[in-house]
């Protein structure tokens, strides 16, 4: 129970001092007028004013309130090296006994997990939202179990009472690290891009350690080990094997003594992009069609485009001199012997044998398809007869057989039910809506896939593998139909890039593939098969445990399924004879980053209110009350500040100037001033 005088004044307290202001000019003009009666007036004047103030005694009944102390234990990632963990619990169970045996105290633990993704430690944000659920008033301190790698300083909240930061870890910890400098997120197949990274050691690092083993892999694929020097930038060029998504995994071998490896590997996804595409286009003779091949190709800025067309054959015969022909010699022997290999697909556009091209030529692009080149041939009634291309060395490539047979009738070209799982002809849309076509060859297909179909079902659009290369038969010269728009037309531009696409062994255009595509922790794996029968997913953690994932078709050849990954690192999936590799998260996440215990990171938030960091590795400190303002920390203690703080339970107030007094002793003093005043 405590009490004490308020006031609470019937009027605003600025009304108030006006009517103190006047009744005191009124009694100094009385005193100096000489009035005998001055004195008394004053009094109650003074009566009045302090009626008008409202003054009261209060009595409170409270009850105390005990003192808060709030301590957090950091279970992040980086406190699980060594023996963090073991010092972490020690000391909690340590400081949570001493702070029960306290009187009038009690304790608030809050556990801080990693945070959303890779957000690091986020120790102020918890202490903020721990303070906002406690009165402020009440707390007496705050003490954090970790290793000072916190990394939301700049959300540091106004602290009511001191901090103190006891570090685990200890003095002889020392870690190395891989650091990449600069990673492009692509680079052009062929040519090579510039990797920068750095091997960076810190702590108590052991004498003499001058360079460090370091393994590069592609893919998954089998590591090569160099010698690196450490602390200085390293160079590494790379030259992407393949297009679409590579996999770069950089690994230094944990050395003896060494805090953790979970910072030692660097894993750098890149996607490898074509330059430009060159095209040899290879034409008989003019027709409608030759014009829509050169302007398909040509709008393309990605192609770098060489055009010949057959405009004087040999058994041409005109009359007109040679020398008056604006003509350029067919460059056989440059195109099909020295440069060949330049171009990345070669086409003929309804082009027979004439006698230009000797059958060694043609023989060298047979080889060069097997060593990874493409040709597309459209063909033509040419392709039909005597001179055909299929009676030639190209016929142990071609993958349908001509029956002499040119149908000349109305059709619409149709995606084949194997075709409606090619990446190539999938999703082009609804045929019934294409333009018809008008001429077809009849052929025989002897090999590959038929994705699209002509008169009858014959095969249209034939693609194969040959070797390491491929090959696409169309066996129809009416495709430019749909890009005059005859009767609608058709998505001639779509098919031709997929074509080229494909042909460039394009990863997101293979019939047979295995990916998957990461967001955060979460990868969506995808298998493409131009089967119905696809197996479970065999995904290899990066600690080496195995998980089978199954897949639902989503589209026809499309098979697809969503698995969250346990943790962060490199994950090999693997379906038949299918195999890819994939990257969650950072390689070297936030938390080991920088792993060596420390204070310098906290030191200006303790300091703000004379808190203490200190090593657990000296033993847990001991408590000690100190007041608000006083250092809070010492050599082997920490100081919490009581707080005595209460509850108000009941209020009570007792008027000093009820009415009736006010108005007994106001007038008794008028009427002895005017008594007075009277009887002079």
């Amino acid at each position: 129970m405590t009490g004490t005088i308020v006031f609470d004044p019937l009027i605003p307290w600025s009304a108030f001092y006006a009517v103190m202001a006047v009744a005191l000019a009124t009694v100094l003009l009385a005193g100096l007028r000489g009035l005998s009666g001055w004195g008394l007036r004053m009094l109650a004047a003074a009566v009045i004013v302090a009626a008008l103030a409202g003054p009261a005694y209060q009595e409170e009944e409270r009850a105390a309130l005990s003192d808060i102390v709030i301590m957090v234990e950091d279970r992040s990632a980086s406190q699980s090296l060594s023996d963090r963990p073991a010092q972490t619990d020690a000391a909690a169970e340590d400081l949570a006994q001493r702070i029960a045996a306290r009187d009038n105290t009690e304790l608030r633990r809050i556990t801080l997990a990693d945070g959303e993704g890779d957000a690091g430690t986020e120790l102020m944000t918890a202490i903020a939202e721990a303070l906002a659920e406690e009165p402020r008033a009440r707390i007496a301190g705050i003490i954090a179990l970790t290793d000072g790698r916190l990394h939301d300083i700049d959300r540091a909240p106004d602290l009511p009472a001191p901090l103190h930061v006891l570090l685990t870890g200890r003095d002889g910890d020392w870690d190395r690290r891989l650091i990449v400098r600069n990673a492009p997120a692509f680079s052009i197949i062929g040519e090579t891009v510039t990797l920068t990274l750095r091997v960076e050691d810190t702590g108590d690092v052991p004498p003499g350690l001058v360079m460090a083993p370091l393994d590069i892999s592609i893919d998954g694929g089998e590591p090569q080990r160099v010698e690196v020097p450490i602390g200085q930038d390293l160079d590494v060029p790379v030259t992407l094997p393949h297009g679409g998504r590579n996999v770069l995994q950089f690994t230094l071998p944990m050395a003896d003594g060494e805090l953790t490896d979970r910072n030692n590997t660097a894993l750098i996804q890149m996607n490898g992009v074509r330059d430009r595409l060159r095209v040899l286009l290879v034409s008989g003779e003019p027709h409608q069609g030759s014009r829509t091949w050169r302007n398909l190709l040509k709008s393309d800025s990605a192609v770098d485009l060489v055009h010949f067309t057959i405009l004087r054959p040999p058994e041409k015969q005109d009359g007109v001199p040679v020398n008056e022909l604006s003509l350029i010699a067919f460059p056989t022997r440059e195109l099909f012997l020295e440069k060949i290999g330049d171009f990345d697909l070669i086409i003929f556009d309804r082009y027979k044998r004439r006698g230009i091209l000797p059958s060694i030529y043609l023989e060298n692009v047979a080889n060069y398809v097997r060593e990874g080149g493409a040709v597309l041939m459209a063909t033509g009634p040419d392709f039909a007869g005597a001179d055909s291309l299929y009676r030639s060395p190209l016929a142990s490539i071609v993958p349908g057989e001509p029956t002499a047979r040119v149908i000349d009738e109305r059709y619409r070209p149709t995606v084949s039910e194997l075709g409606q799982r090619h990446p190539v002809t999938a999703d082009l849309g609804a045929g019934d809506t294409w333009g018809s076509w008008l001429r077809q060859i009849d052929v025989t297909a002897k090999s590959g896939d038929i994705v699209m179909e002509g008169k009858d079902g014959r095969p249209l659009l034939i693609l194969d593998r040959v070797g390491e290369g491929r090959v696409a038969l169309l066996a129809s010269d009416h495709a430019w139909l749909w890009s005059r728009g005859y009767e609608g037309g058709g998505p001639q531009l779509e098919l031709l890039r997929r074509l080229a696409h494909w042909m460039m062994k394009e990863p997101e255009l293979e019939e047979e593939a295995l990916w998957a595509d990461a967001t955060g922790q979460t990868m969506r794996i995808i298998r493409r098969s131009l089967g119905t029968d696809v197996g479970a997913v065999t995904v290899t953690t990066p600690s080496g445990e195995t998980v089978e994932v199954p897949l639902a078709e989503v589209s026809p050849g499309r098979f697809e399924a969503t698995w969250r990954g346990p943790e962060i690192g490199l994950y090999r999936l693997a379906e038949g004879d299918r195999e890819a590799v994939i990257g969650l998260g950072p390689a070297a996440p936030r938390e080991f980053e920088e792993t060596i215990a420390t204070g310098d990171i906290v030191d200006p938030v303790v300091a703000s209110l004379r808190g203490g960091v200190l090593r657990l590795e000296d033993g847990v400190p001991g408590l000690r009350n100190v007041r608000e303002g006083r250092p809070a920390a010492g050599r082997g203690w920490i100081g919490l500040t009581p707080r005595d703080a209460y509850e108000t339970l009941n209020v009570t107030q007792i008027p000093l100037l009820p009415a009736w007094l006010v108005l007994l002793l106001a007038s008794g003093f008028l009427l002895a001033g005017w008594l007075r005043e009277g009887r002079r």
